[in-house]
């Protein structure tokens, strides 16, 4: 299927029930489908991201990952007072990228059109791209500073693997790329290489703890991660905003999405959005599974997170400060990039 037939699938699905929740103020594709040519085939392993921004300061949980006529969606609500001017569009990373190009599917007051003509003018910017750097950059120290050693393991790894998964972000922001989630690193090389700056790729791995890992101790983890995945959808059955992504209808993208980078080459890659599935399984088996069960797949995850060199808190702990003295050669390499970045342009 190409993209464009995708997104008009999406479209149609916005237009027949979303259109119809209270409050409804408008809808925009959201994510990697911004960055995708509209005559491009969409990886089976993709889906398609949307937004939809209601009035209520306070929506709903998020729909998450469903399939709509053979099309998977992932919806996600937005109060409309996080898209409320251009300036604040642009200084949020994950946000202003989705306004670069037109991307608004439904739009009754015209406000979120009026919107994405000010952002896309203003987006590569020097100040704005900066301004969306620092943002990226304090994201990093932001989640670092959520570990708790209260938190059930499961927890505890998040917040560290999201806010270390961040300095990929920092990189491909100031590239004017796109700051993916599930293929991050791949994507952080990808630009490092065309900007003679590939030593550096070592280290952000390095960061992550998987520098060193191999392909078949990556495969051994995604089929004990397969196993655990099966499970979780099975038994989950307390409310959780990722659940969605604990489904049949997100093995493709979770599981399968992982095999492909492995079998592509990117096994070390392929880690990060591993190990954010398995912690959150470990969320559903904490939740609604039996201790027996939690103990028995608790084994396979902790034997990944061994690989990666954490086995206590304090590891964590010393992880996250690594990645803290790590952060201003990040931040040295962003700059690298800007100066030279043909595709920013000078303030005005």
């Amino acid at each position: 299927m190409i993209v464009k037939h995708a997104k008009d699938v999406a479209r149609q699905w916005v237009m027949e029930e979303a259109s119809k929740l209270p409050g409804f103020y408008g809808a925009f594709y959201h994510g990697s489908t911004n960055w995708l040519s509209e005559d491009a085939a969409l990886p089976a392993t993709s889906d398609i991201d949307l937004m939809i921004v209601l009035t209520d300061p306070n929506p709903p949980g998020n729909l998450g990952k469903f399939l709509y006529r053979d099309v998977l969606v992932e919806g996600s609500y937005l109060p409309k007072d996080q898209v409320a001017s251009p300036d604040q569009v642009l200084g949020q990373y994950q946000m202003a990228g989705s306004f670069r190009v037109p991307s608004i599917i439904l739009d009754p007051s015209g406000q979120l059109t009026r919107l994405q003509a000010a952002v896309s003018r203003d987006y590569a910017k020097r100040r704005w791209v900066h301004k969306r750097c620092e943002h990226a950059r304090n994201k990093v120290l932001n989640g670092l500073q959520a570990l708790s050693e209260s938190d059930p393991l499961h927890h505890q790894v998040t917040a560290w693997l999201f806010a270390t998964g961040v300095t990929t972000h920092v990189l491909l922001v100031a590239g004017l790329k796109n700051p993916t989630v599930r293929r991050r690193y791949m994507a952080a090389q990808e630009l490092l290489a065309g900007y003679g700056l590939l030593g550096f790729y070592e280290t952000l791995l390095e960061m992550l703890g998987c520098a060193q890992m191999s392909r078949g101790r990556v495969e051994q983890h995604l089929a004990a991660l397969a196993e655990v995945f099966d499970v979780a959808k099975a038994v989950v059955r307390t409310p959780y905003r990722f659940a969605a992504d604990i489904s049949d209808s997100a093995r493709p993208v979770a599981i399968d999405g992982s095999r492909e980078l492995i079998e592509r080459g990117y096994h070390r890659e392929a880690l990060c959005w591993m190990v954010a599935t398995y912690s959150r399984c470990q969320w559903v088996l904490y939740h609604d599974a039996p201790v027996e069960m939690q103990e028995k797949f608790g084994r396979g995850y902790r034997c990944l997170l061994a690989d990666l060199g954490i086995t206590s808190f304090a590891d964590l702990q010393q992880r996250g400060e690594q990645v803290k003295g790590f952060l201003p050669r990040v931040w040295e390499v962003a700059e690298a990039i800007m100066a030279v970045n043909p595709g920013i342009e000078e303030n005005s």
